[in-house]
């Protein structure tokens, strides 16, 4: 199957939210929880919080039992929700009940394997009729996955593939085309997890997405503190923060979930 061309004159609403961020001189925080973790409610109350004090795109995860990509704090939180009972419609359930109460675009990040077991088109038709902005798929690469870029123009479904330093300049330019959204930059090679020290190479990185024509480059994987989102947005037009966030609700709950939001909102201003 031909993959169909990317429709540039559907609006994104999540690259409505970057732009919306830029407008008003900060760079967009995208933050990522595991739907389902430590229970359904708690992770979508955890989510409306991160919405309200700071948060301009929303990452929930889709809890899977072969993480490829997760580090350790995900990867236990992740298994938390599975034990508990995690099912896939319980993420439509969520997106429904967050946007319900805030109005900021919901990315589901998952791997492809559930979506296809469920059915792509399927999966879709639910994400939009939920009021889902679309998907990260960090297992499939944009030369793979014609049935979700057929299914995602059909529904006006966010697509965001990934970039990573090793990509070719033919790679890259690939997946800006494919990409609509923004393209997820991964800062450093290997699992997510903070880190003290972000790599250079994910500066370089957003530079060559530019040349390759992305609108929208947001850098994730080992960003954890107000600093770190402060110096990515110096380059880029998002910083995506997840295990720090994870942490904070396992440790503290909602309560400290919302501290760590407004810390790291901080850093956005420029």
């Amino acid at each position: 199957m031909t993959a169909p061309a990317t429709d540039h004159t559907t609006v994104s609403p999540v690259a409505s939210a970057i732009d919306a961020a830029a407008a008003d001189r900060r760079g967009a925080l995208i933050g990522y929880l595991p739907v389902g973790f430590p229970d359904l409610q708690t992770s979508i109350d955890a989510a409306i919080a991160l919405a309200q004090n700071g948060v301009d795109v929303l990452e929930l995860g889709v809890p899977y039992s072969d993480p490829v990509m997760d580090g350790a704090v995900i990867q236990a939180a992740t298994m938390t929700a599975l034990a508990e009972g995690f099912r896939l419609r319980d993420v439509f359930t969520a997106i429904s009940a967050i946007r319900a109460a805030v109005d900021v675009p919901i990315l589901v990040m998952t791997y492809w394997n559930p979506v296809l077991q469920y059915g792509v088109e399927r999966f879709a038709s639910d994400l939009a009729a939920a009021g889902g902005a679309g998907l990260i798929t960090p297992d499939i690469t944009p030369d793979a996955a014609a049935d979700w870029l057929d299914a995602s123009e059909r529904h006006g479904l966010d697509r965001v593939f990934l970039a990573a330093p090793t990509s070719s300049d033919e790679r890259l330019s690939l997946v800006t085309e494919r990409s609509r959204g923004f393209v997820y930059t991964v800062s450093t090679m290997g699992i997510t997890g903070a880190r003290q020290d972000l790599d250079a190479a994910a500066k370089t990185l957003v530079g060559r997405l530019r040349t390759a024509g992305a609108q929208h480059a947001c850098v994730g994987i080992g960003i954890s503190t107000a600093e770190q989102v402060r110096s990515v947005l110096e380059y880029a037009d998002g910083a995506i923060v997840g295990s720090v966030f994870v942490k904070a609700l396992a440790d503290g709950g909602v309560p400290a979930i919302t501290e760590v939001a407004r810390s790291l909102a901080a850093g956005t201003a420029r």
